[in-house]
């Protein structure tokens, strides 16, 4: 894979098509290939150029020892932009991914020409600062959850329950979420990376049109979450898709990617 060195790191990047270009930014514990399955086809067969990466903690990314702030990959991000000579990009990002993409947009609004938000939030509320908080207290202890306990915690976590309530369907994932599980140590600095103060008011000086896309279901980054962040961003809308969790791009990939694409060709 072909590589930048931006903030101190190497991190691995691919493209797809050809193109005006659209970075897509991937969340926790994930690499860039996710978006490989859905997401970057629709852009390819649009005629844009899709940009994938691998986050600081995600091999064949770099994975510096320790604690991960938001502001050092944002910073990622901003070099990886520059290093591509990239800008002003579309940016599309979801949960974390979507996070650096409004601290762009926030700090470096030269570098953003527009931005999808998907399951996103600008501030965290008591139930997910607990969530979050239990989950940096295990990486802290060192306990390596067993495979098979980590693909049931994450199903009920990111999936919806018509996804869980299909016997077919949850065993196709609760098989993907099992291998996704042997990898997980490598990105565990990224759990203290959402850590962040109420962005809502620094989202209001945000110039680049922006869309917000939430999920029914989500449990991470319920639909009330992101709609704060359409509602502070000037020139912003929202998007609610029904029956899908926190990974709704992977659960209903179609609905997302018309909400993408129908966005992107006014912007």
């Amino acid at each position: 894979m072909p590589h930048v060195f931006t903030n101190g790191i190497r991190l691995a990047y691919e493209r797809w098509g050809r193109g005006e270009r659209v970075l897509l930014i991937m969340g926790s514990s994930a690499s860039g290939r996710a978006w490989t399955l859905h997401q970057t086809p629709a852009l390819v067969e649009a005629g844009y150029q899709a940009v994938t990466f691998d986050n600081r903690g995600i091999p064949p990314s770099d994975v510096p020892p320790g604690r991960y702030s938001l502001a050092d990959m944002v910073a990622d991000t901003k070099g990886l932009i520059e290093a591509l000579a990239a800008a002003p990009c579309r940016i599309i990002g979801v949960s974390l991914g979507a996070m650096i993409a409004q601290e762009l947009a926030i700090q470096w609004p030269h570098l953003v020409r527009s931005a999808v938000l998907i399951a996103t939030k600008s501030r965290t509320d008591a139930a997910r600062q607990a969530h979050s908080e239990a989950f940096r207290a295990l990486a802290d202890s060192g306990v390596t959850l067993p495979p098979q306990f980590d693909a049931a915690l994450s199903a009920f976590q990111m999936l919806s329950p018509a996804s869980l309530n299909d016997d077919r369907t949850a065993s196709l994932w609760l098989e993907t979420f099992t291998v996704f599980a042997r990898d997980r140590k490598t990105s565990a600095g990224q759990q203290w990376a959402d850590e962040m103060p109420d962005r809502r008011a620094a989202l209001r000086g945000v110039t680049a049109p922006c869309r917000v896309i939430a999920f029914s279901d989500d449990l991470i980054t319920p639909p009330y979450l992101g709609a704060e962040v359409a509602e502070a961003i000037p020139d912003c809308d929202y998007v609610e898709i029904e029956s899908c969790g926190h990974y709704g791009y992977l659960e209903r990939p179609a609905e997302v990617n018309t909400a993408i694409l129908e966005f992107l060709a006014k912007n």
